[in-house]
């Protein structure tokens, strides 16, 4: 199994350099009959909330990108893009760095990511962009706290990655650790996309002052952020035992299974769709009549 480990933080972020080792030592006790190898693509800079971005690609004629050791695990291929993580992910499966992998390892986020952050996430971005090409992975966030230990979320990983060799192709998981010594952990449970989000105020001080605002001139909002915030805010409103955020609050690891964009197959939920296509159909009709 060929395993390509990317993230949002950036190559020199001490969560990727956790996740590796700790791949790296699985692989070498694994022994060399399995099979098993790593590739490290991933962004030379901080890419947090890139999503699946890829930027602007069309702007350049090529990546620019560099060889980089992994301290503590020199001898893995590892490189330095000048690219968003799920731009990292589509190149490393497209030839650009020897086969195709079977596997997509994104993190150890600096950072839960719970409720509705995981549409903004990178971590989560890159993984599901090898997900919408067939490929499984898997997206690992530890909460943010300081001191908190990467090689817990990193041990923890290595069951998933045996079980996502077996998976359909195509299965992405998120794995979401509270910053905790693995003896105060309390298990781990099935975790549901909870409803929280990551701003929960935008302000500018006076209300409406905006309006008075003069062409050309500047200011700034402050944000209040909500409970998807990486240290994990106020979740009293999760369920407590499904939503992710409430999982994590409570000392329990979360593993939530995530899909790609896909058509809505529901005849009910396709309503708008066909609404759509009539109204759209009798605009174009009238500027047919009138043309």
């Amino acid at each position: 199994m060929r395993i390509l480990v990317t993230n949002d933080d950036g190559i020199d972020a001490p969560g990727i350099i956790a996740l590796i080792k700790a791949l790296d030592q699985w692989v070498i006790d694994q022994g060399p009959g399995a099979g098993h190898e790593l590739i490290v693509l991933a962004p030379d800079a901080n890419y947090s909330g890139a999503a699946a971005s890829v930027g602007d690609v069309f702007a350049s004629d090529g990546i620019n990108f560099e060889r980089r050791a992994v301290p503590g695990a020199e001898h893995v291929e590892a490189f330095a893009l000048d690219a968003p993580p799920a731009l990292c992910v589509i190149v490393g499966c497209r030839g650009a760095f020897g086969a195709r992998p079977d596997l997509i390892v994104s993190g150890i986020n600096a950072g839960v990511n719970v409720g509705y952050s995981v549409l903004h996430s990178g971590t989560i971005g890159a993984a599901l962009t090898g997900s919408q090409m067939g490929i499984s992975g898997l997206a690992i966030s530890l909460q943010a706290r300081k001191g908190a230990d990467y090689s817990i979320p990193a041990t923890l990983a290595l069951g998933l990655v045996e079980e996502l060799e077996n998976a359909p192709a195509g299965t992405m998981l998120s794995l979401n650790v509270p910053a905790l010594p693995f003896e105060e952990l309390k298990g781990v449970r099935r975790g549901r996309v909870a409803s929280a989000g990551l701003i929960k105020e935008a302000h500018r001080g006076t209300p409406h002052a905006h309006a008075a605002m003069k062409v050309g001139e500047k200011a700034k909002l402050d944000l209040n952020f909500g409970a998807a915030s990486p240290e994990l805010g106020d979740v009293s409103d999760e369920v407590s035992n499904v939503d992710d955020g409430a999982l994590i609050a409570q000392g329990y690891v979360s593993i939530t299974q995530l899909h790609t964009i896909h058509d809505i197959a529901d005849p009910e939920a396709e309503a708008p769709v066909h609404s759509g296509l009539s109204a759209v159909e009798r605009t174009l009709r009238a500027l047919q009549e009138h043309s």
